[in-house]
């Protein structure tokens, strides 16, 4: 799966009676591959031997036989068979299965997961009774809400070793939101509005679709029919072998039964979608479906995943398993994309491309999202986590191969430097005392949700990136395919990874002792380096079993540096009375590196104490560490070392590489908000900038320098407003001057004209203005015909906004466009507005999920609380709906978490603080509890603290600068 980010400007985001259908009943037989898997640890249990009262109570007053979470595992899955019939007229469906079991423990009960499901009627058979035809034994059934469980209760105890199938009749509402099985809609160009039904499991809703084992280590086999009318197509996992007429005209599809996979994977829908097609070079059929009148905007999408297809074929040396792979464009969609093994499934802005409309941004997005969602055909789907605290496995993964798979296959998209950008996006969460490790106890429906957050993709994917780093491309290669080889079609743990990345080393690397290197560290330091033999699980879990990043502490005396590790801590100070404690127990093994003014060598030192002295071999005028930003960890120059560093910058900044001033600016800030750095030493850094020629190190200066200006302008700290909106337009004016109003140029070019113009059109830069005006006007003349160029369209746009007959005119384009990546650009603009009634208007309609789908409701929220104008209005309304909120979003998903951090965490003042924490508090005491409540807190009082220390600063700063 991936989540969304604020991508662009907007982003982010469940069901269910029926009349039973005579067509149930229908099943497939199939050959059952039986795999006893060692995974699973015994845990034979026969409940009513013990105390009765210590067990919970089922709905009809009855003692239900299991009291844990987890599934017992006496019983596991082989083979299911699942027949499922929607109606789209009723919004309901019916369906049947059969689950094929093995029972490796004698037991009385089965347990399965199943939520708003009517069990209409559930039978045994055995072995036996199934070779001599003999029906079914009626099943009592038991059902536990509170754990999402129901229980069989068999009528003679199930004996070990022995296969038994189970079959269960149900029935249940289509979903309303975005999980299990639900319906979406979507207007047509004609005005018609059409429905289909589509799935979404992940992490824990297959059991509102079927009765299931709904746990990643339950890998089975599914073999799955669907029932629909002759106008609708059905799509599952697996290619159709064949469709077959039933009484009435519906018709029948079976598909081929598929490979051994976790029930959240399990997908299928009915739509009346059309959809382009080309084959891989293995033979693979790819096939992009959308909306008939969207098709146009899937040709990209199919180069893209052709491309990405073979890529990851070669690369991982493991052959994408299914005769096809299909991704599909959902009108409805909570997140960014969900990997479903042969059936992606995508929010519309994650697949379709509009030439017309689409950014270079907009692009990237897409490219990176089908990168993700195919690299989870080998990461997650091939090899699963055995459980959710591991979910990183799945998705730092898939988070790391869209570097490395972009990079090969779309080179011109210059991904890296967005790679890096995600990284230092992470580590302002990272530093926070509420973050938590990588791997984390999660057991609670909620509480799985909630991994699927920053710390799980991004962090998974920097630290994976710094292990790459340190065992060198190639060793890191061989390991993960090593990994993936071993673990095929099963499921692995942290440890499992590390141990198949050092084996690796130890099978092929005896030389070095066991330990992988790369092999182009020649310089003396090498060996030294070589000696520390470090082994990647112990090094690895210090970043994955600990919360927090490191701060490395360099201190040059002479030729020696003398290196100190800490734990590094946004908005905690040194001086503070708790920043003691807050270090106590926290000790990485850091991989460091770093370059002088005296070589061009890259020297590596593994930091594995609080402490360290490391010896320069010549004389040098500075040191440069954590080379390329490949080290997942913050660096501070102590003495004349950040002085020497700005100096290098102002006279010969291109003796440092372009990610290492990027770097410089990124820590420099980090520092100031850690009370390490004064915040004019970290501006006086970037006063170089106007000599800078990475385009990137520039947008990461203007940045902060942007980042600034919002707090004073939303702080209304009028005097440091004004003084810094004529700083930027005089210091960045000559970069300004020199846009223009095209798509021309590199990705980075085309991504600077928009950051340099979006920025001087916010400041009222006078040129700007009247050129995005001209535009629009020109644009509303033409009926919203003429093509304004992507790379400028969100601010012209924006700018037009300002209008009440732009505005207006901007709404209704909204409602008439059939490109996503054009509404997320009019949605933002409208999001601008200064007039009150229009925002709450647009939240209005948000809620009413017509004009404004509700998936992009938390994204309107965030848009309208960073609008000085809208962050009272946005923030008094979620505490006035939030009942209304969660009846559209569940409680720990992506999008209740962006609405609660997307209103609050820009907050810096006390009164603001405890409000938050007076809602905080009225949540909890209702039962509701999630990490970013303290996320938010944290990050308020962080805000507080720097305006405090740092305003005072920046008044004078900016006196003595402009």
């Amino acid at each position: 799966r991936i989540d969304l980010v604020f991508h662009s400007a907007v982003m982010a985001n469940s069901h269910r009676k029926l009349i039973f259908n005579i067509y149930i009943g229908f099943y497939c037989s199939a050959v059952i591959q039986i795999c006893i898997c060692s995974q699973f640890t015994s845990s034979s249990i026969d409940p009513f031997s013990k105390d009765r009262g210590a067990f919970p109570v089922a709905t009809n007053g009855e003692i239900f036989p299991w009291r844990e979470l987890r599934l017992p595992t006496m019983v596991i899955p082989l083979h299911y068979d699942l027949c499922v019939h929607p109606n789209l007229t009723s919004l309901d469906f019916v369906a049947s299965e059969k689950i094929e079991v093995l029972v490796r423990d004698a037991t009385q009960f089965i347990i399965l997961h199943s939520k708003d499901l009517e069990i209409m009627n559930a039978t045994l058979q055995s072995e036996e009774d199934l070779r001599y035809r003999k029906p079914g034994k009626k099943l009592t059934v038991l059902s536990y809400p509170a754990h999402e469980q129901i229980a069989l209760l068999v009528p003679e105890k199930l004996m070990a070793d022995l296969r038994y199938s189970v079959a269960i009749d149900f029935q249940a509402k289509l979903a309303d939101g975005f999980e299990g099985f639900y319906k979406s809609t979507y207007r047509t160009l004609g005005g018609e509005t059409r429905t289909i039904a589509v799935t979404d499991f992940e992490p824990t809703q297959a059991r509102m679709a079927f009765p299931c084992f709904d746990e990643p280590l339950f890998k089975a086999n599914f073999s799955i029919k669907i029932r629909r009318e002759s106008r609708h197509i059905a799509l599952s996992n697996m290619p159709k072998v064949k469709t077959i007429e039933l009484e009435g005209g519906l018709l029948e599809d079976h598909f081929e039964t598929t490979v051994k996979m976790s029930t959240y994977l399990v997908a299928y829908m009915v739509c009346d979608f059309n959809s382009v097609s080309g084959t891989a070079s293995s033979g693979v059929k790819v096939s992009i479906h959308a909306a008939p009148d969207k098709w146009s905007q899937t040709h990209y999408a199919l180069e893209a995943s052709l491309k990405l297809l073979d890529f990851y074929e070669n690369y991982f040396d493991i052959h994408y398993p299914l005769a096809k792979l299909d991704l599909v464009a959902i009108p409805d969609f909570e997140s960014g994309a969900m990997e479903n093994w042969g059936l992606v499934t995508c929010r519309e802005t994650s697949l379709l491309f509009d030439p017309k409309t689409s950014s270079t941004s907009d692009k990237l997005w897409v490219t990176k999202v089908i990168a993700h969602e195919l690299a989870h055909q080998w990461f997650g789907n091939l090899v699963t986590m055995e459980w959710w605290n591991d979910i990183w496995l799945n998705e730092g993964f898939a988070t790391y191969m869209e570097l490395i798979s972009v990079n090969v296959t779309y080179p011109e998209l210059q991904f890296d430097d967005d790679f890096l950008n995600m990284c230092f996006e992470v580590i302002k969460r990272d530093s926070l005392n509420s973050s938590r490790p990588i791997s984390n106890q999660a057991e609670t429906s909620t509480q799985i949700k909630e991994m699927f957050d920053a710390l799980s993709y991004e962090k998974g994917a920097c630290i994976l990136n710094m292990l790459k780093d340190f065992l060198s491309e190639e060793k890191f290669k061989k390991g993960i395919i090593h990994y993936l080889k071993k673990f095929s079609y099963r499921n692995a743990k942290n440890d499992d990874l590390w141990s198949s990345l050092s084996n690796d080393c130890l099978e092929s690397d005896s030389a070095s002792g066991g330990f992988c290197y790369s092999d182009s560290k020649t310089t003396s330091s090498t060996l030294a380096f070589l000696r520390e033999n470090v082994e990647v699980k112990q090094m690895m879990a210090t970043w994955t079993l600990q919360k927090g990043i490191p701060l490395v502490v360099v201190n040059r005396e002479a030729r020696s540096l003398r290196l100190r590790q800490e734990r590094f801590l946004n908005g905690v100070f040194k001086e503070d009375p708790g920043w003691g404690a807050l270090q106590e127990r926290y000790l990485w093994r850091i991989p460091v590196t770093y370059s002088t003014s005296s070589s061009n060598a890259i020297h590596r030192h593994i930091l594995k104490s609080k402490t360290d002295t490391l010896d320069l071999p010549e004389k040098t005028s500075w040191v440069k560490f954590n080379v390329d930003s490949n080290g997942y960890y913050i660096v501070h120059y102590e003495g004349h070392g950040w002085d020497q560093l700005i100096t290098l910058l102002n006279q010969s900044h291109t003796l440092l590489r372009p990610k290492d001033r990027i770097s410089l600016i990124h820590d420099a800030f980090q520092l100031v908000s850690a009370g390490r750095l004064t915040l004019d030493k970290a501006l006086d850094l970037t006063r170089y900038l106007q000599h800078e020629t990475s385009i990137p190190a520039l947008l990461k200066g203007l940045e902060y320098l942007e980042l600034f200006y919002h707090i004073m302008e939303r702080r209304n700290v009028s005097d440091v407003t004004e003084n810094l909106k004529h700083y930027l337009l005089q210091y960045f004016k000559p970069a300004i001057d020199m846009q223009s109003w095209h798509d021309e140029g590199s990705v980075w070019d085309r991504r600077l004209r928009s950051a340099l113009l979006k920025l001087a059109c916010y400041l009222n830069h006078a040129p700007c203005i009247q050129k995005a005006t001209e535009l629009f006007s020109q644009w509303m003349e033409s009926s919203g015909k003429l093509n304004i160029p992507t790379d400028v369209l969100k601010i012209v746009y924006s700018v037009g906004a300002q209008t009440t007959a732009g505005w207006n005119y901007l709404l209704e384009q909204y409602e008439l466009s059939l490109s996503g990546a054009e509404k997320n650009k009019i949605l933002y603009a409208l999001s601008t507005s200064k007039h009150q009634e229009k925002l709450m208007k647009l939240i209005e309609l948000g809620m009413e999920g017509k004009v404004i789908k509700t998936q992009d409701l938390a994204a309107l929220l965030h848009a309208i609380a960073r609008n000085p104008k809208g962050q009272q209005l946005a923030w008094n309304f979620v505490k006035e709906n939030w009942i209304h909120l969660l009846k559209k979003f569940e409680l720990g998903s992506f999008p209740i978490r962006m609405i609660i951090s997307g209103t609050t965490s820009h907050f810096s003042s006390k009164d603001e603080l405890q409000e938050v924490k007076l809602f905080f508090e009225s949540l909890k005491a209702q039962g509701s509890h999630l990490e970013i409540f303290q996320i938010v807190l944290e990050t308020i009082s962080k805000n507080i603290k720097w305006l405090e220390k740092n305003l005072p600063t920046l008044r004078n700063w900016l006196l003595i600068s402009i």
